[in-house]
């Protein structure tokens, strides 16, 4: 079987990366920086898009949202039948891509930047298929959703990490704040925060009650999560997943909206 990436960039190299050594891939990039990326990688590369479908059975569409129109427009009609085409694009609908990709079988997939490391939640939409629940395997976790659940899980799991690194952050400073060097206390948080996650795992439980575990009368966690309510962080939280939510949901809108002009 041979999978065409088109766009080998953060995400596209990522799951080329993965995949490499059980498939075999040809990948298409713009620049020359980028095709020099592919050849590290050891797979085929190529600036022709239209090659790189017709040789394959299964093309991942990893370019930005805002570059698709112009992808599909060199590419022609006529080369779509019987190859199956995953979309890892933010925000653009399987109806959107079935209109135009016309006898492709259209799936969406969310991965995160996570699969750099092997370690990306992925969820795929919508009917269920082997073949690609095992090419995302090789990059992480998958998980099969509703379509209409995907612009959530791109707020949530797609943008996560780069949130997730923001708060890290901020517990680095607090550490280096009380006086802590700034290495130490970085290796350490990632060390407590790899930590959580694993008692959260394993003991299959709302985290209120691992809060509740940590948190004694009078002690130093109560006094920190007082500042947290004060300060409106969980608040805070919920309001930076619904920009990312909704903002997803445009883009989806901005391409339909272009595509149909």
């Amino acid at each position: 079987m041979r999978i065409a990436v088109l766009g080998a960039g953060k995400i596209g190299s990522a799951i080329i990366r993965g995949i490499k050594d059980k498939y075999e891939v040809i990948a298409t990039g713009r620049s020359e920086e980028t095709l020099k990326r592919i050849k590290e990688l050891g797979v085929e590369g190529t600036r022709d898009n239209r090659l790189a479908v017709e040789k394959s059975d299964i093309i991942i569409i990893s370019v930005k949202p805002q570059h698709f129109k112009s992808l599909y427009s060199s590419l022609g009609n006529n080369i779509w039948n019987g190859k199956k085409v995953v979309s890892v694009m933010a925000g653009v609908k399987i109806s959107t891509l079935s209109s135009i990709l016309q006898g492709a079988k259209v799936f969406r997939a969310m991965p995160n930047i996570n699969a750099i490391v092997g370690h990306s939640t992925t969820a795929i939409a919508e009917e269920r298929d082997e073949e690609i629940e095992d090419i995302f395997k090789n990059i992480g976790s998958v998980y099969w959703v509703s379509e209409e659940l995907l612009d959530a899980w791109t707020a949530i799991i797609g943008s996560g990490p780069a949130f997730m690194a923001e708060i890290i952050d901020a517990f680095a400073l607090g550490a280096v704040a009380c006086g802590m060097p700034r290495e130490l206390a970085y290796n350490a948080i990632l060390d407590m925060v790899e930590g959580t996650v694993k008692f959260l795992k394993n003991c299959k439980t709302h985290p209120v009650f691992l809060r509740d575990q940590v948190t004694t009368p009078a002690g130093t966690t109560i006094r920190g999560l007082m500042v947290m309510e004060s300060e409106g962080v969980k608040s805070a939280i919920i309001k930076t997943v619904e920009a990312s939510y909704q903002r997803s949901v445009s883009i989806g809108k901005e391409i339909d909206n272009a595509i149909k002009s």
